[in-house]
């Protein structure tokens, strides 16, 4: 028996109806996922730290815990339908207040990152500066320390195990969280590089110094000037005595090479050290600095006052 045309016309108004409500409501759950603020929501602006070697699904965890997020599975779900678990980047990330889901993953995903600082000085050895440089990047010390070693071998501008702290200026510098330690330490030789203008080495050839040698000496008359104003008029005196192969007698050199840098007082018996940084005993420069000077120092050898002094005696007050 057919059916009456009244009771199919009521199950086509019916289904018409149901369909229509889930399309309504998954258009609107839909628009919620993407559109809605979901990060940072009435809060501040805030950095997101991802971690190298981080999982998407502790990026989700930390993400929430940390407050960025309000709803973690509508985020999850739009990322994963975005692919983002499969292009977790690490890195330092800023998110906005109130943005979307989409706004969200698209900082993840576009790499887009805020910049670290890292900032060096007052190193005396190379072996601390692993642990300064790469404090706020993913790189660990000992990464670091093997990339230092590939340059070195790697180089053909004079640079050494033992004078390769010179090629670091100490300053504040801003690079990537996710920086490689080969990229950090082809970085810092950038920026010797620029910090080698034509300028400073065209004052470096008239002193008849590298740039090398000039940051070793620099950093004797760090050690040496316990004030600032004095440094030019003590490059100058070194400089002297280079000129006439007069041993430098650098008191900061034996301690150096005493390798006990509490020393105070310099003694006759550790002017008997067998050291190359022994400046008692070796005329010349050292094969490397004994500390990282400054760029104040640096230019004040560049720029030593001009003068006839070879010795120098402390004041009372040690100037």
């Amino acid at each position: 028996m057919a059916r009456r045309p009244q009771e199919l016309n009521k199950r086509k108004l019916v289904f018409y109806v149901v369909v229509s409500t889930l399309l309504i409501t998954f258009s609107f759950y839909a628009y919620q996922i993407c559109y809605t603020a979901n990060i940072l929501v009435d809060k501040e602006r805030g950095v997101f730290e991802i971690k190298r070697g981080a999982t998407y699904r502790q990026v989700l965890k930390d993400l929430y815990d940390q407050g960025f997020i309000n709803d973690a599975v509508s985020f999850g779900f739009l990322a994963r339908l975005k692919g983002y678990d499969k292009v977790v980047h690490p890195g330092h990330f800023a998110f906005s207040p109130n943005m979307n889901n989409l706004q969200g993953i698209a900082v993840l995903m576009g790499n887009d990152q805020v910049p670290v600082r890292v900032t060096f000085n007052n190193i005396r050895l190379l072996a601390e500066l692993g642990p300064r440089i790469t404090k706020n990047t993913s790189v660990t010390p000992q990464e670091f320390d093997e990339a230092v070693d590939r340059f070195v071998k790697s180089n053909t501008e004079g640079f050494t195990k033992e004078n390769i702290l010179s090629m670091f200026i100490p300053n504040t510098y801003e690079v990537y969280f996710n920086i490689t330690a080969d990229e950090l330490v082809e970085r810092m030789h950038e920026e010797y590089v620029s910090f080698w203008n034509d300028e400073r080495k065209s004052k470096a050839q008239a002193l008849g110094l590298t740039p090398i040698e000039v940051n070793i000496l620099a950093s004797i008359v760090r050690a040496e000037a316990s004030k600032e104003e004095e440094a030019p008029r003590i490059a100058g005196l070194y400089l002297n005595r280079l000129k006439r192969d007069i041993a430098l007698q650098a008191d900061p050199t034996l301690v150096f090479a005493v390798g006990d840098f509490t020393l105070k007082r310099v003694l006759n018996v550790h002017k008997e050290v067998d050291s190359p940084y022994n400046t008692y005993t070796h005329t010349g420069l050292p094969p490397g600095p004994i500390n990282m000077p400054g760029i104040l120092f640096i230019d004040a050898v560049l720029n030593a006052e001009q003068h006839n002094y070879i010795y120098m005696c402390a004041k009372e007050d040690f100037s």
